[in-house]
């Protein structure tokens, strides 16, 4: 995937595209299994679309290799 190709995505794609509810997107957030929203503006995030796909490509393992 190229730079130019990396969008930010908003929440409705990202739960469409993971199949993962609301709550479960967020509880995996906040255990470090699924990765963090940008900031777009002041009340308004996303996420950027390679690190969705790098998620989608090995949900079971992503994170872990973050960890000592």
């Amino acid at each position: 995937m190229t730079e130019a190709a990396d969008r930010i995505i908003r929440l409705p794609a990202v739960l469409k595209a993971t199949g993962l509810s609301r709550s479960t997107l967020y509880r995996k957030i906040n255990q470090g299994t699924f990765p963090k929203q940008i900031a777009i503006s002041e009340r308004c995030t996303g996420w950027r679309e390679s690190a969705v796909n790098a998620w989608l490509a090995n949900p079971a393992n992503y994170g872990r290799a973050k960890q000592p």
